[in-house]
């Protein structure tokens, strides 16, 4: 498995807020233990400005490059954010490649960035990577690719970004009521919403998910990207869902078992067990089972 990181998207932080480094570096520090799992580490490139405005506007770049105020109460001007969100994006740029060659691979990068729309930057988010990664994939000659989020929030930005784009079909499954507050029905001809109410059980948040799944496989995508947010998670403290550790597993797996390349690319997850829930999505997505106490 290739999986792309960058240390240096632990370099920016504000105190108390939930989109930080740990997020990252206690992931890595997860991931380099497991025994299981074979591991190729990999440093993407910046994504180009080319390929940042097929999905944003100029303004939209200038305004994250100029970095002066903060963009809305959850997504600070941090110092450099421009090139942190690059790197994320380029991250997302670097899994679609591998995908599409066949490989299996996950993007561990910060910021994340489903929220992002055309023209904002805004829950966290300051340049869409998946979205990016899609046009990208399509510039690159890939016929049809749908997103798959399940991030526990709805990913607005890449339906604003996606929203009736030929050759692109994006679904989500999110929490409703629930920040940004959006994704209460389908829009336009290829964007797909699943809500589901807080406390939604274990049993029914997975069929959920592969109603979905289905419906995405039946429109005969040749690659899949998928928004990971592990914030439906029961320990998470900014949603209200049920989701265990073993759910994210079970995901994990019927991703591979649909037999089309799809690339991972991280969102949301705010507990203190991120690491452990990528590592069992991971083992999943591998094919291997469930890690349990002891093992790696």
């Amino acid at each position: 498995m290739i999986l792309i990181t960058d240390e240096r998207c632990t370099g920016y932080h504000m105190t108390g807020h939930p989109e930080r480094p740990a997020r990252i570096s206690a992931s890595v520090e997860k991931l380099k233990a497991s025994t299981m799992l074979d591991l190729e580490w990999v440093t993407p490139s910046e994504a180009t400005a080319e390929a940042v405005l097929r999905a944003h506007s100029v303004r939209h770049v200038e305004h994250v490059k100029v970095e002066h105020r903060q963009f809305d109460n959850d997504t600070p001007a941090h110092h450099g954010i421009y090139y942190h969100a690059l790197r994320s994006a380029g991250g997302a740029i670097e899994a679609m490649q591998h995908a599409v060659e066949g490989r299996t691979v996950f993007s561990l990068m910060r910021p994340p960035g489903h929220h992002a729309t055309k023209e904002r930057a805004m829950g966290f988010c300051y340049f869409n990577s998946v979205a990016i990664a899609v046009l990208e994939a399509q510039a690159r000659g890939v016929r049809k690719v749908a997103v798959f989020d399940f991030d526990v929030h709805h990913g607005n930005g890449t339906e604003d970004i996606l929203l009736d784009r030929p050759g692109t079909a994006f679904f989500s499954i999110h929490q409703l009521p629930c920040y940004p507050g959006t994704g209460g029905a389908n829009v336009g001809n290829n964007c797909f919403n699943y809500p589901l109410r807080p406390y939604t059980q274990r049993e029914p948040y997975r069929g959920t998910m592969t109603e979905a799944l289905a419906r995405l496989l039946a429109l005969e995508p040749d690659l899949v990207a998928v928004s990971a947010g592990f914030d439906a998670f029961v320990n998470d403290p900014l949603a209200q869902q049920t989701l265990e550790t073993e759910d994210f597993h079970w995901l994990g797996g019927e991703l591979r078992r649909t037999g089309v390349p799809f690339f991972s690319v991280l969102e949301g997850g705010y507990s203190d067990e991120l690491p452990q829930l990528i590592q069992a999505y991971l083992h999943g997505v591998s094919g291997l089972p469930l890690p349990t106490a002891g093992t790696a």
